[in-house]
């Protein structure tokens, strides 16, 4: 009784802590899980008229016409290729980006740097695809300077060729997001004691060192916690920049699953075939995440649980 009677105190003490944080509860309930209920359509042939408890159950058909279909199949290899590539890039870069600001000593220039680095995020996909597609079209700046090196004796129509689609999507992803994901990794920085690199100073150490035998070291847990949540998004390849930057003679390279599930449960009015598509990405997410936190708990890394 002694305890409960003490639990209802420290409740009441902190009654306004507990009201925000059920507001953030009802809101995840409302429109996280709620809408979940509508993973029903994936098992049924749904149509809008009968509406989500009257369409006919179908059991895993449109699962098997998924992996039946070789474009779906495609669409998985397009999504995961990007993926994978997004994160490596965006990732490392990240961690480099960060390590190399924090060496800067003019407090001035790094944060100038840090500012104009992470601009890049708050632009949308609009606008960050037609910079690139000024700067990759025939009489764009990339053309003149490969034609004014000799490097190239005609322009590159980079938007035609399969051969260039991905290495352009990690591009557009690493200049828009690496000084903003840098920011975890320079707090993480910050909370190092200054006295190791100072001990490490007097020992004579170089940058180098310091970075390989402190800095490291000491966001280690941070990356392994972003890696394990990166590595959940494998498959968040992208919709915008894609769907933007795709056209039909590069399709086969450039659709994801995103733009597969609106090809088919908005242009072709197939929501259940979408659905399926949608669960199918979000269950392969969540077996990733478990995979590699048990990944880091057998190596003794940092884990998210």
């Amino acid at each position: 009784m002694k305890n409960i009677s003490t639990y209802w105190k420290e409740i009441k003490r902190q009654k306004f802590l507990m009201i925000c944080a059920a507001a953030f509860f009802i809101y995840g309930i409302v429109f996280y899980y709620t809408p979940l209920v509508g993973w029903i359509m994936a098992f049924q042939n749904y149509k809008p008229k009968n509406g989500l408890f009257g369409s006919q159950f179908v059991g895993l058909d449109k699962f098997k016409f998924l992996f039946s279909d070789a474009t779906f199949l495609q669409v998985i290899r397009n999504t995961l290729a990007m993926g994978v590539l997004n994160l490596v890039c965006t990732f490392v870069m990240a961690i480099v980006f960060a390590i190399l600001l924090n060496e800067v000593r003019l407090m001035l220039g790094k944060k100038l740097v840090q500012t104009i680095s992470y601009m890049p995020h708050f632009l949308s996909w609009i606008i960050v695809t037609g910079i690139l597609h000024d700067a990759l079209s025939s009489s764009g700046i990339v053309n003149e300077l490969l034609a004014n090196w000799g490097i190239t004796s005609s322009p590159i129509n980079f938007f035609a060729n399969k051969a260039y689609f991905w290495p352009i999507v990690a591009f557009a992803n690493v200049w828009k997001e690496t000084g903003w994901n840098a920011i975890v990794y320079l707090a993480a920085i910050t909370s190092i004691d200054p006295g190791l690199y100072e001990a490490a100073t007097v020992d004579g150490a170089g940058r180098w060192q310091k970075i390989k035998n402190i800095t490291l070291p000491g966001i280690r847990p941070t990356i392994m916690i972003l890696l394990i949540m990166n590595i959940g998004n494998v498959l968040n390849a992208g919709f915008e920049v894609q769907y933007l930057l795709g056209n039909g003679l590069v399709k086969s390279v450039s659709e994801t699953i995103d733009i597969y599930t609106l090809t088919w449960g908005i242009s072709q009015n197939d929501y259940s075939l979408g659905t399926a598509a949608g669960i199918f990405k979000s269950v392969v997410a969540i077996i990733l995440i478990v995979a590699a936190n048990k990944i880091a708990k057998k190596t003794g890394e940092q884990r998210l649980f």
